[in-house]
């Protein structure tokens, strides 16, 4: 009885939102609850996306169920993304922009999405949540104090031993919920709304192939963010390094005199950085940025350490770039034989560079957070979206919540409310565009 009475007070609190118009034929819960079951994790270092062949289970379905739904010129490109056009239905649809919403199918290659085992804890009535399946995991209310505002809500989780896969198949059903809304209710005005999913969004690399030109919008949105109501118009400037350590292999039986191990050289590199760079993910919030040693191979020949660079002000890269190399000339000097080499490349920049003169972006994007109930504030990403490239490649993309949490590790959830509310979001999104034409 209390769960029918949860569900009913989000379905009236749907129907206050939107008057009298139809439900979607299935829920945006429902359709999450679909889609983490596919795993979609991808790889980094793949010469040409998708990363991973599986993204492509997801993509097929995705352009199944859009075709059910009536969306038009539904295609997958060589390169894994799915496109399509939902026509608007204003008596003259050129008097809007077409407006674009993307979300990314593939899940981060940290942690497994593989097997996803989704729990709903039902009627959560506040306290800590242990994970079924390893109980050393536990979403603390400690650090999640966002749980404090889903007392009643059905809290969905993995079981410990996986991802989710909230980011970003929260996302991705959200727009399939939108879509499936929109359908049932030709009432609701709306001009022509394009979609896209993409693959390796996590990797990079995905969106580089995305047809801007092809899929007509004049400005987009990502729905990749977090807690309900974070609308973001700022990210990272981003660059990833490449520290290379030479040394000289031979057989260790006759090595004397001869072998240089890269591997020492390697790790005292890593052993120092913690003593001279303190700004790291571990020590840092806010606004201020970090530098991440997170992956690495050692080997007696070669040997290579990459890290993050991440600052909201592009100076700040050049200052960080500084950094590493004061610890890879500190580690030069203690290994002499080895050959230390330094590289580095640009991922995207701060897409408020570009986004501060579309003001109206984000100011549509609150207000229709205000019609569905959430209070909106914008809030920078510590991180990158594929909106940052878009941006940057002259489609104006700022990000969007999803309502969830803990993105790249076993702790990540969604709730009931989440997914609903930013559904009801975007369906007022849509229609506010249309009503302010510009």
């Amino acid at each position: 009885m209390r769960t029918f009475l949860i569900c009913a007070v989000i379905l009236n609190s749907f129907v206050m939102s939107f008057g009298q118009n139809k439900l979607p034929i299935e829920s945006a819960m429902d359709r999450f609850l679909r889609y983490v079951k596919v795993d979609t994790q991808s790889a980094e270092d793949q010469p040409a996306p998708p990363s991973t062949k599986k993204q492509l289970d997801l993509a097929r379905l995705l352009e199944t169920e859009l075709k059910a739904l009536g969306v038009q010129d539904v295609r997958i490109s060589e390169w894994g993304i799915v496109y399509g056009m939902v026509p608007g239905n204003l008596a003259d649809n050129s008097k809007v922009p077409t407006i674009g919403f993307i979300a990314h199918m593939d899940t981060s290659p940290a942690v497994s999405g593989a097997n996803v085992n989704a729990i709903v804890h039902k009627n959560y009535q506040g306290g800590d949540i242990v994970l079924p399946n390893d109980k050393t995991q536990v979403i603390t209310v400690a650090q999640n104090p966002d749980l404090k505002n889903l007392i009643g809500d059905d809290i969905i989780t993995a079981d410990g031993t996986t991802l989710l896969g909230s980011d970003d198949k929260s996302g991705i059903a959200e727009l399939m919920t939108m879509i499936d809304i929109l359908r049932q209710n030709p009432q609701i005005k709306h001009g022509n709304i394009a979609i896209a999913f993409t693959p390796d969004e996590e990797v990079g690399g995905g969106i580089d192939k995305f047809d801007i030109k092809g899929w007509g919008a004049k400005f987009a949105y990502t729905v990749d963010g977090e807690q309900l109501g974070d609308i973001s118009n700022e990210t990272w400037s981003a660059r990833t390094a490449t520290v290379t350590f030479r040394g000289k292999s031979t057989h260790p039986g006759t090595a004397k005199g001869i072998m240089i191990n890269s591997s020492y050289a390697a790790g005292y590199f890593l052993g120092e950085f913690p003593k001279m760079v303190k700004n790291r993910p571990e020590t840092t919030e806010g606004r201020v940025g970090f530098i991440h040693p997170y992956v690495g191979n050692l080997d007696v020949e070669t040997s290579t350490v990459k890290i993050l660079l991440r600052d909201f002000d592009i100076n700040g890269l050049a200052a960080q770039e500084e950094a590493v190399k004061k610890v890879i000339a500190k580690t030069q000097k203690k290994y002499r034989e080895v050959k230390i080499e330094y590289g580095s490349v640009l991922g995207y920049l701060n897409m408020k560079e570009v986004l501060k003169d579309y003001p109206q972006l984000t100011d549509y994007a609150i207000e229709a957070a205000k019609r569905a109930g959430i209070t909106a504030q914008l809030r920078p990403i510590r991180g990158g979206t594929d909106g940052s490239r878009l941006t940057a490649a002259g489609l104006p993309t700022p990000n969007l919540f999803t309502g969830g949490h803990n993105f790249h590790g076993k702790l990540e959830f969604n709730s009931r409310k989440g997914l609903e509310k930013s559904t009801e979001t975007l369906v007022h999104l849509v229609q506010i565009w249309a009503e302010k034409g510009r």
